[in-house]
């Protein structure tokens, strides 16, 4: 029988019950790929990370974490990445650090900051890309699916695939009452999924009323079990990288920097802090940066 610590971490917050709750284990070298599955079925998190030596030293990193939903292994989690590495760092009761992580998308710095024997993390995500806008077709057969009518988009925002390691579409709309309002048709998004070859749809509005905060989302994702996700890292950092590219959001110098707000409607609002580093205008590296806060610890026989 295999044992191995498990926490639960509410990322993006520092209240409990609040932003998006991942399972984390912590010594998962023994695991196998079926267990680790289970396990994250079990944890019915969005997603659960497990973190793990490599069989040998390598020094181009420190641990190897994996991620999975309760239905597949995805290659990259935001607030998962988060948890992983409060969890660690409550663990092993670090000091300010980074921590460097292979994932499926490449090795990633993470950045641990102590203040006040808490911690506050920043993952570094992976390249930011963009897939050229849906045909009207496409972009007709989403914005149906989510909900939404053609009246509805913010003419700025193309509809299309952004990414920084773990793709997602990005519709701009006008309303946050329409936004809190929306009541997808999953099965359509399912097979729209197929289709697009991206599982993730990532709504989003300027319509905040808060001047600190500039976007406020939400985020569906039925083809891998998430049917919608509290508060999404992977999401608000190719946001980050798409407001640049299409010259939406202005900024100073060679640094965007913005706070997005999610989960109001399912009572787990979190706030993601992005930074986009700009190179001649164009998006270079992307990371987003959240608080934590653990909810429990415990032991689990496998």
């Amino acid at each position: 029988m295999k044992e191995v610590t498990v926490y639960q971490v509410d990322s993006f917050t520092k209240e409990k019950f609040k932003g998006n709750p991942a399972g984390v284990v912590l010594n998962a070298e023994h695991l196998n790929t079926e267990e680790m599955q289970l396990i994250a079925r079990e944890l019915n998190n969005s997603e659960t990370a497990f973190i793990f030596r490599p069989d040998l030293y390598d020094p181009a990193f420190d641990y190897h974490v994996r991620y999975f939903t309760p239905t597949t292994e995805v290659p990259s989690c935001g607030h998962a990445t988060i948890a992983a590495l409060y969890a660690k760092a409550k663990e092993d009761q670090l000091d300010t650090c980074v921590i460097r992580i292979k994932t499926q998308i490449g090795i990633l710095p993470v950045k641990i900051e102590k203040e006040d024997n808490d911690y506050r993390i920043t993952m570094t995500q992976g390249t930011f890309g963009l897939s050229p806008a849906f045909d009207p077709s496409t972009t007709q057969n989403i914005i149906r699916a989510l909900g939404l009518t053609m009246n509805d988009l913010d003419e700025r925002c193309p509809v299309q695939i952004a990414s920084t390691g773990h793709s997602k579409v990005m519709i701009g709309i006008k309303s946050r009452s329409v936004l809190n309002s929306l009541v997808p048709d999953s099965g359509a998004l399912v097979q729209l999924s197929k289709e697009i070859s991206c599982n993730g749809y990532f709504v989003f509005t300027f319509d905040t009323g808060d001047p600190d905060i500039l976007t406020y989302g939400r985020m569906f994702a039925p083809a891998i079990g998430i049917t919608e996700d509290p508060v999404t890292g992977n999401a608000h950092g190719p946001l980050g990288g798409y407001l640049i590219h299409h010259k939406i959001a202005g900024y100073s110098g060679e640094t965007f920097e913005f706070t997005g707000k999610q989960g109001e409607t399912i009572n787990r609002i979190g706030k993601v802090l992005v930074t986009v580093q700009v190179s001649n205008g164009t998006p270079d590296k992307v990371s987003i940066t959240g608080d934590a806060v653990s909810v429990f610890r415990t032991v689990m026989h496998v």
